[in-house]
């Protein structure tokens, strides 16, 4: 879907549908289906009392059919603006256009009598419209402020128009077309450029498309308006659902467009699940109608969407809005342990940390609520647990950071306690199953959880999202705690977290652990060590790469994509990072954990949710624990049996 500012001549209806049609021409080429021009673009917003002359008028009014004929040639769906006088009023209209005919007609609302602009002076309001259809060329059209434009052949597209001054309403039309069905907002708009105004107007449709949980697209007039008194800068910009995916450039005098792809089903998947948005009925019916889209050629998987895909959604990527997102969400975190502390009194807890990411962040976090309460920081218990799989990389780590952060350390190796173990229960210590691993797990829990008796504390869980969604986590064991401080952070964020408050909170040697921590391999350090202490075991070898089963999480439970769909979203993000066998492979990998590893997560301990995405039983994620995985391991199959083979 594209915005276009064009080059224009105020009044020269001639050289500004020219321009009209090269646009449309433009944005086609580009692979827009949808293209919204600016508020009056076929005359000029800035005609002033030229708008009473009916020269002009009736110009503007034919210049719709070679604008339709464009539309049709072109097979792009077109809005444009232009004044028309309907039973003696004139109107500030929008034209909706497509496969050749014009479909409807949407007058202006709220008419802006500002020191730069008394419209009232031309115009008549859309309320004072009781015309059910108006003539144009010929052809009766449809006229009026409540209608919306539904396609035939594409689920969900159904489009609503609002122009200019619309959007600055206490209550925009859009508002109640959102209700009434429509995905993609529209704004043919005229707005002068002042200081300060550009970062009002994006505010304006960012929050107007999140507010409706729909795209957004607004075309501005551009400088060649008349600069009488004001000056335009041809401000137009496409939003989706909060986001503002593109902006042309301002204050161009040649023709800037900007160009988006819409995905509606994360629109209406954003509707099915707000219940704010399903309990509030539009005020009003309107008439729908029905338009056929023009047919386009299908999408090319290996081709770039033209919207921002990220490898890691749960980062942002810029760096200064990062750096706010993890502040944000360390103090979330360190927030829900300080409430729960000061909740039961407690001025102790045990910790296990391992030199890992998760028990460092869970630690960090553990100190940051002791501060906040003012606490001894001595009463924060980490505890290491070396075991058969220990490196002395990450054992001297975490006895580092427990000393460089003023923590009470204890080290209790469980070597001699699991072998007990084994010998009780009859294991061959010589074989490296999942009783093995287990067993070394639960050894450490129950440590954990008797000395928090011991001190009179509570014990604090390090596991991550990323691990409960996958149950890459052993029941009873690290699956469990007396709070879960990061429950609700991915594997991919984590990382992110640490560097954050290694470059920004921290100094000296703390900040060299911290980093060196970020640079250690993934591992839980359950199988014995090689040679030269060689990981005999990394986990993303096991169960695949977080970074993938991050996104396979984001697009699954934050938006309810199907594998395909998210398959596709995949393949755009990685490239040829990972090839298209190797992410099936993995989606395989995250269906059946996901469903399978349910019941780990219906008794999940408490813990803060920090982002869009959080499994708790109590909130987020209610998901039966035997819900079968069927459909959609068959479609990851379908997307197998597609593969082309070599």
């Amino acid at each position: 879907m594209g915005v276009v500012t064009p080059e224009m001549k105020v009044a020269d209806i001639e050289y500004n549908t020219a321009a009209i049609i090269a646009a449309l021409e433009k944005l086609a080429a580009n692979g827009s289906q949808l293209a919204v021009f600016p508020e009056l673009c076929i005359t000029g917003y800035s005609c002033a009392d030229l708008l009473y002359q009916s020269l002009l008028l009736d110009r503007a009014r034919v210049a719709l059919q070679p604008i339709a004929q464009a539309a049709r040639q072109h097979k792009i769906t077109t809005v444009v603006g232009l004044p028309l006088e309907i039973s003696g009023k004139l109107y500030n209209c929008a034209a909706f256009i497509s496969g050749g005919e014009v479909f409807g007609i949407v007058p202006k609302t709220y008419l802006p009598t500002t020191n730069e602009f008394y419209e009232e002076r031309w115009f008549a309001s859309a309320e004072h419209c009781v015309n059910k259809t108006v003539e144009i060329n010929g052809v009766d059209v449809p006229v009026g402020v409540y209608l919306i434009f539904s396609a035939n052949n594409m689920p969900h597209y159904t489009i609503g128009i609002e122009i200019c001054e619309d959007l600055w309403a206490v209550n925009p039309p859009t508002g109640n077309m959102a209700l009434a069905g429509a995905t993609v907002l529209v704004n043919p708009s005229a707005s002068n450029e002042l200081l300060g105004k550009a970062d009002y107007r994006r505010e304006l449709v960012k929050q107007q498309s999140a507010r409706c949980l729909a795209a957004y697209l607004y075309a501005g007039a551009g400088p060649g308006e008349s600069s009488t008194d004001v000056v335009y800068s041809g401000h137009s910009l496409i939003a989706e659902n909060g986001i503002i995916f593109e902006e042309t450039e301002r204050f161009q005098f040649s023709m800037q467009m900007a160009i988006a792809d819409i995905d509606l089903q994360r629109l209406m998947h954003e509707r099915l699940k707000n219940s704010s948005f399903s309990a509030a009925p539009p005020p009003q019916s309107y008439r729908v109608i029905k338009f056929e889209l023009p047919q386009t050629t299908p999408v090319n998987p290996e081709s770039p969407l033209l919207r921002p895909i990220s490898q890691r959604p749960f980062v942002p990527s810029d760096l200064t809005q990062r750096a706010k997102h993890c502040h944000e969400i360390f103090n979330i975190q360190s927030a829900g342990l300080a409430k729960r502390l000061k909740h039961v009194g407690l001025k102790q807890v045990s910790l296990g940390i391992s030199g890992g990411l998760d028990s460092t962040l869970a630690l960090l976090v553990t100190v940051r609520a002791f501060d906040i309460l003012k606490l001894n920081r001595q009463g924060i218990v980490t505890v290491t647990m070396p075991g058969f799989g220990t490196t002395s990389r990450t054992h001297s780590n975490a006895e580092n950071l427990a000393e460089l952060l003023g923590v009470t350390l204890r080290q209790i190796p469980i070597k001699e306690a699991v072998l007990q173990h084994f010998r009780d229960i009859e294991h061959d210590k010589n074989v490296y199953n999942i009783t093995y691993e287990n067993a070394q797990a639960r050894e450490r829990t129950q440590i954990l959880m008797d000395i928090a008796n011991q001190i009179g504390g509570l014990t604090v869980g390090t596991g991550d999202l990323s691990e409960l969604a996958l149950g890459w986590c052993t029941y009873n064991a690290d699956h469990m705690s007396m709070y879960h401080v990061n429950a609700g952070v991915p594997k991919t964020l984590v990382r992110y977290l640490i560097e954050w408050f290694a470059e920004s909170e921290v100094k000296g040697k703390t900040r060299e652990v911290l980093l060196d921590i970020c640079a250690t391999p993934i591992t839980p350090e359950l199988l014995p060590l090689g040679e030269g202490e060689t990981l005999q075991q990394k986990t993303e070898e096991s169960i695949g790469p977080y970074v993938l089963h991050d996104f396979f999480l984001y697009y699954t439970v934050r938006h309810l994509f199907a594998p395909r769909k998210v398959f596709f979203l995949t393949r755009q993000a990685f490239g040829t990072l990972y090839s298209p066998e190797e992410i099936l492979r993995w989606m395989t990998e995250f269906y059946k954990r996901f469903f399978t590893q349910q019941f780990k997560r219906s008794a999940m301990p408490d813990g803060p949710k920090v982002g869009s995405v959080a499994l708790s039983p109590r909130g987020d994620w209610r998901m039966p624990s035997d819900a079968s995985f069927a459909l959609w391991l068959d479609e990851v199959e379908q997307l197998k049996n597609e593969m082309p083979t070599t």
